[in-house]
């Protein structure tokens, strides 16, 4: 399912965007599509069981596990945080590439330092989603990359629900399905945990210039 949104034929590149705009490194690649992926000018749709009824009112996002002072936002304290603009590319594992997404939301690094800052101890993250417990993990150190935020906004327009609004998780530098839609929770770990995907035989890691699709 593609909802619109499509490119030209030209790629959105990095002197595209404003000097205030964090840039993924990724961007700035000679080639910046990964091996084996194709670009698509659309914005497809996928997920597992499609999109859940996300109420704002009875919104939450938290920050738990290995920090120093767990931390719960409401949908209003939320969108009161300081954001950040990304400009990044976005890989699916299916095969396709979206290339030069304008994300707009909040820093992982500042909710990091919201909640106190992480332990020592905290190796890993575990995403949660609003649909169904769905979950996906990823190293602690592409969790904090300059790049990933909380997004709430996508090419200038609210993350549509069908795209994991009203938040969704934003970590360039993995496969996309790394970024969780419709996110509610993460939890610092210290051992990595497998989320849905990762149990049913994809990658514990995700690095798409390498590959990692499955185990």
């Amino acid at each position: 399912m593609d909802t619109g949104k499509h490119q030209g034929e030209r790629a959105p590149a990095p002197e595209d965007v404003p000097p205030d705009v964090i840039v993924s490194p990724d961007t700035r690649r000679a080639q910046r599509i990964p091996p084996n992926q194709a670009r698509t000018k659309k914005w497809p749709v996928l997920d597992a069981s499609g999109a859940p009824r996300v109420d704002p009112e009875q919104w939450r996002f938290q920050i738990t596990g290995l920090v120093e002072k767990p931390v719960a936002w409401t949908w209003t304290e939320f969108q009161a945080l300081p954001r950040v603009k990304v400009f990044s590319d976005f890989h699916c594992v299916t095969r396709w590439s979206r290339l030069g997404n304008l994300w707009e939301g909040v820093s992982t690094r500042e909710l990091a330092r919201l909640a106190g800052g992480v332990k020592k101890t905290a190796r890993y993250v575990l995403a949660h989603g609003y649909d169904n417990g769905w979950t996906t993990n990823m190293p602690l150190e592409q969790f904090l990359a300059e790049d990933a935020l909380i997004a709430l906004r996508h090419d200038g327009e609210p993350i549509s629900a069908e795209h994991g609004g009203p938040a969704r998780l934003i970590v360039p530098r993995l496969y996309a399905w790394k970024s969780a839609k419709w996110i509610g929770a993460v939890e610092l770990i210290e051992r990595d945990r497998a989320g849905f995907w990762e149990q049913n035989g994809y990658h514990m890691n995700g690095d798409p210039w390498r590959e990692e699709r499955y185990r």
